[in-house]
């Protein structure tokens, strides 16, 4: 653990002296912040819906049964159009931080910058990519969160409804934790991907492709700065199912997790 904070440590520190001190950290901030609102509110909206349609195909005998699968299903298929909505973002984002000085100021710099270089499809260019990242991840943010609020509540011994709401969105919060640690592991090599076909190239270089990107870094390269990863992607995951859970309280409707797929409670 020491080597991975020394690690992120050192890491901040160079991009602090290097890029223009505290405005340094923070470059891509506009893009990254407009595309996962988007991404985040098709993926909440979209995972609700498809559960509920699954659920409903499936009947509530099987919907209990085959909870894991709705969830799974649900998650995968809303993911798939969330990241429609991302991948622009993604793609500014990541030329901002990749370029020094960076690509772009802000979004509609960066957007029209790569459709003038490159044409609008450079803003999808990575989106079999993003969809080979962010599927697994969403599957296993959605699934593992509701198996942990499920856990949580078996050892406490009562059932959710049992505690006040505040208890409950404690419960949401520190399952999203957990689920975000997870994430974070699987969808890693696929964002290291993602990331070296958007840096931009060197005069005359030839575009990457996965191949040749996987055979200069190797497997071991797949997974540089994980533990940054975790830590960002945990805390992101426990403020995203609490903001989430606690707009649901307030609209009047249950936090998520710990019943069946068809079950209303």
């Amino acid at each position: 653990m020491f080597s991975i904070d020394k690690s992120n440590s050192e890491g901040w520190a160079k991009i602090y002296k290097s890029e223009g001190g505290l405005k340094g950290l923070y470059t891509g901030v506009g893009p990254t912040l407009a595309g996962y609102s988007m991404q985040g509110a098709a993926k909440y909206g979209f995972y609700e819906y498809f559960k509920k349609t699954y659920a409903d195909l499936a009947g509530p005998a099987n919907a209990a049964k085959y909870k894991d699968a709705i969830y799974l299903a649900g998650s995968a298929s809303a993911e798939f159009f969330a990241d429609i909505a991302l991948v622009p973002m993604e793609t500014v984002k990541v030329r901002m931080q990749t370029t020094f000085p960076p690509f772009a100021t802000g979004i509609v710099s960066g957007v029209n910058k790569v459709v003038a270089t490159d044409g609008a499809g450079a803003l999808y260019k990575s989106l079999p990519s993003l969809w080979g990242r962010q599927i697994p991840y969403t599957m296993m943010k959605f699934w593992s969160f509701e198996a942990t609020v499920a856990a949580i509540y078996q050892q406490l011994g009562k059932p959710k409804e049992s505690y006040n709401k505040l208890e409950q969105l404690g419960v949401s919060a520190a399952a999203g934790y957990i689920a975000g640690v997870f994430c974070a592991i699987v969808s890693h090599p696929a964002d290291t991907m993602v990331s070296k076909l958007n840096a931009p190239l060197k005069e005359g270089a030839p575009k990457p492709t996965v191949g040749s990107i996987y055979g200069d870094i190797g497997f071991k390269g797949l997974w540089g700065g994980l533990g940054t990863r975790i830590i960002m992607i945990g805390t992101l995951t426990a403020l995203q199912w609490l903001i989430y859970d606690s707009f649901k309280v307030y609209m009047g409707l249950p936090t998520t997790g710990a019943a069946a797929p068809g079950d209303k409670k």
